[in-house]
């Protein structure tokens, strides 16, 4: 069987070995960070925890299928979101229940949001047809998951093993209408809403690809049907047991896992790879190798290619973040898992965000409070709160604000939007788009590599297949995206890849000759 070199251990990469590691191949993992995992991290503290990373789980189903084991809480209210005028919804995993929070919000609305859920589930369900379901060229997996598959209370999941079972998806006609060709997710929010909060709720979504919504497609919008769908799930203990539980499920499975060893070279001739070369000099062969890491980070220093580097700069960075992780004393009444604090002006925020490349003056802020459900985050009478603001990636350095100020002018916000953490606050501890460039390697720190602008940035997005035979791309900044669900889809996509590409009966020529 080939062996499979895959460099940078992030979900994306761990089910792609996971998957070739079942079907027999010899595969080794080289991370150069201390765990497996990559973004979905954590930070500690003095008895506090907090994500760094995603704190929201859709789509168990891509992991449980897996047979990887998760101890899995559902989340009833998904998310809180606030307006500036001091309104709030509510959104549950029930559309009916969400549909009637959304008419008490703007009377007359609660129609125009089920007609919008029915859009997003038959964008979704062309979506699974072909975009998650392998590249541009055609599908290569089987439906990543059951759309809409499960009812509230039923555990996700299904028969283990990961392997496709049944027929590859077939395209229909319909499917690129379905999408809203050429539309950008804020003109679809104005086709559906007329109230201005709705369609900021609606334009929200692109920034789970670090987007522009005046700018991105409307295909975005098909992410309520998945949460609405199949659920928003919390794993007990954090978000980054998912890591642990797949490091275990490589372990079973006979993956050898080198931490703290960085790859400084693909090796590769002009027609195929041949291995990679560690940062001590040693040169490690393999058929397949694949790259777990920003796609800049591969043509630009891996494996250097300037055409393909300078495609990837065309689309433009994704947005960054700015973490701020608050140590709060005591309990904070009727605070919900997640929730949202909307800005006053959303086009203002976007445009500081990506077309003057400064932290927005008047933030969106998430608040993650996983301690709400979860004793084991915070010490007994504290909460850990994960607050998340988009900035623009790049260096802080040339921020007109310093972080630490920056940090002031966010809390001052949320204190003027019912959120006061004044006298409350134990510690406050910041990550900037520095710390997350240089913890993952991802370009300006970007979170998603490329932003999505245009109606073909989808297809615009670092190809799974490399320009060399054997070496294939996987995570945020190739395709289908960013996110737990999408780089776990990028996984599988990567692993039938390379099936096709390297049959059962391949055999190095050495091997051939004996």
């Amino acid at each position: 069987m080939p062996e499979v070199i895959v460099v940078g251990g992030g979900v994306g990469g761990m089910v792609a070995a996971l998957l070739l590691a079942r079907d027999g191949h010899d595969v080794r993992i080289y991370e150069r960070l201390p765990r497996l995992g990559g973004k979905l991290a954590e930070h500690r503290r003095d008895g506090f925890t907090f994500s760094i990373g995603p704190s929201l789980l859709t789509l168990p189903g891509l992991f449980l299928d897996l047979g990887v084991p998760l101890d899995l809480l559902e989340l009833d209210e998904l998310c809180r979101y606030r307006f500036a005028d001091g309104s709030t919804l509510s959104t549950c995993r029930d559309p009916e229940r969400t549909a009637e929070a959304v008419d008490r919000l703007a009377p007359g609305e609660g129609p125009n949001w089920r007609a919008f859920h029915r859009w997003a589930a038959r964008c979704l369900d062309a979506s699974t047809r072909t975009f998650f379901a392998g590249p541009p060229s055609g599908p290569v997996v089987e439906p990543p998951f059951r759309s809409a598959g499960q009812r509230s209370g039923d555990r996700p999941g299904g028969p283990a093993g990961g392997r496709p079972s049944g027929p590859l998806p077939r395209p229909r006609l319909g499917d690129l209408l379905a999408v809203a060709p050429g539309r950008t997710l804020h003109a679809l929010a104005a086709r559906f809403f007329r109230d201005a909060r709705l369609r900021q709720y609606v334009d929200r979504y692109a920034t789970y690809a670090g987007s522009n919504p005046y700018r991105a497609p409307a295909a975005l919008g098909c992410v309520p049907a998945i949460e609405h769908g199949d659920g928003g799930w919390y794993v007990r203990g954090g978000l980054p047991r998912l890591a642990d539980a797949l490091a275990a499920s490589l372990d079973k499975a006979g993956v050898e896992i080198r931490l703290e060893t960085e790859i400084t070279e693909v090796i590769a001739d002009a027609e195929r790879v041949g291995g990679v070369r560690t940062a001590l000099g040693e040169a490690v062969r393999a058929d397949i190798v694949i790259v777990n890491a920003d796609a800049a980070s591969l043509y630009g220093r891996l494996l250097p290619d300037r055409a393909r580097l300078r495609r990837i700069a065309r689309l433009g960075l994704s947005s960054s973040a700015f973490l701020m992780l608050a140590a709060v004393e005591g309990r904070t009444e009727g605070l919900p898992h997640h929730s949202i604090v909307f800005s006053a002006d959303y086009r203002r925020e976007f445009g500081d965000i990506f077309d003057r490349r400064r932290p927005p003056e008047d933030p969106t802020v998430y608040i993650g409070c996983p301690a709400v459900a979860d004793a084991t985050q915070a010490p007994a009478g504290a909460e850990s709160w994960s607050m998340l603001v988009n900035v623009p990636a790049g260096d802080p350095g040339r921020w007109p604000t310093p972080p630490e100020a920056y940090a002031e002018l966010v809390l001052d916000r949320l204190a003027s939007r019912g959120h006061d953490l004044s006298g409350r606050l134990r510690f406050l501890d910041l990550l900037t788009p520095a710390d997350l460039r240089d913890r993952y390697g991802a370009w300006g720190g970007a979170i998603y590599g490329g932003a999505y602008g245009g109606p073909l940035a989808p297809f615009r997005r670092p190809g799974n297949r490399g320009p060399r035979r054997g070496l294939y791309l996987v995570g945020g900044s190739a395709h289908p995206g960013g996110g737990l669900p999408l780089v776990a889809m990028g996984g599988r996509i990567v692993a039938a890849l390379a099936r096709r590409d390297f049959p059962r009966s391949t055999r190095r020529p050495e091997e051939a000759r004996r």
